[in-house]
């Protein structure tokens, strides 16, 4: 019975650290992309922003450069930000004057 419980802990225990690790790697992954000045492709903006899991954006569910240019984006203008809509929308301006090199002084 000892033995029982214990290999039910160390299963439980390996178990979570996988989906934890699963996760982080996921959040890596996506953090990496970002940092390396790549842009978020469409299906990652509405998988991060779509709170009620519609598969689409309402102007309330955005943010950023998608929330300041919402009618422009909005093609169709039924008040929401399809996949295709914002995959067609013009890519936004870089702030801060270059791909992070310092500059030369």
């Amino acid at each position: 019975m000892k033995n029982l419980k214990l290999i039910t802990a160390i299963v439980t225990v390996s178990l979570f650290i996988a989906c934890k690790s699963s996760s982080e790697t996921e959040n890596q992954s996506r953090n990496t992309q970002r940092q390396r000045g790549g842009q978020p492709n469409a299906e990652q903006l509405i998988s991060e922003m779509d709170a009620d899991k519609d598969g689409k954006l309402s102007e309330a569910e955005v943010k950023g450069p998608l929330k300041n240019d919402f009618a422009t984006i909005d093609t169709n203008e039924d008040g929401y930000l399809s996949k295709s809509e914002i995959e067609n929308a013009p890519k936004p301006e870089r702030q801060g004057g270059g791909e992070g090199r310092p500059s030369r002084g």
